[in-house]
């Protein structure tokens, strides 16, 4: 007769890493899909996460969610922009489409600027 066998033991995430927030707003933000270079350097990938802001520093990572929704994603910032009033976020349309509607073209979002703690 056999011995019973050890339950299997489900495979867990490799714990991801605390993240604090080390500013957050709210703003209006549009999004672009057109092939161009990056401020980064990059060429830019309308199907990645990433978002241009005026003057965050190129790499850092911001939380944008969708008051309305709830949805949020979060981005890295790759690219330099938008130049309209009101906007202080220009989303690549996955970014854009993972949180509202993409026919809207511009949205009010909340962001949170990101920190991984050491």
């Amino acid at each position: 007769m056999k011995a019973p066998q050890e339950p299997i033991k489900a495979r867990t995430e490799a714990a991801k890493p605390e993240v604090r927030v080390l500013s957050s707003g709210s703003c209006g933000a549009s999004f672009y899909d057109e092939p161009q270079m990056t401020a980064s350097g990059e060429r830019f990938n309308p199907s990645a996460m990433t978002a241009a802001h005026k003057t965050l520093p190129l790499g850092s990572k911001v939380r944008v969610t969708n008051p309305n929704t709830g949805e949020s994603v979060t981005v890295r910032i790759n690219d330099r922009g938008p130049y309209i009033g009101g906007r202080c976020l220009d989303l690549s349309a996955a970014a854009f489409a993972a949180i509202g509607n993409t026919k809207a073209g511009v949205m009010r979002v909340k962001y949170q600027i990101l920190a991984r703690r050491p």
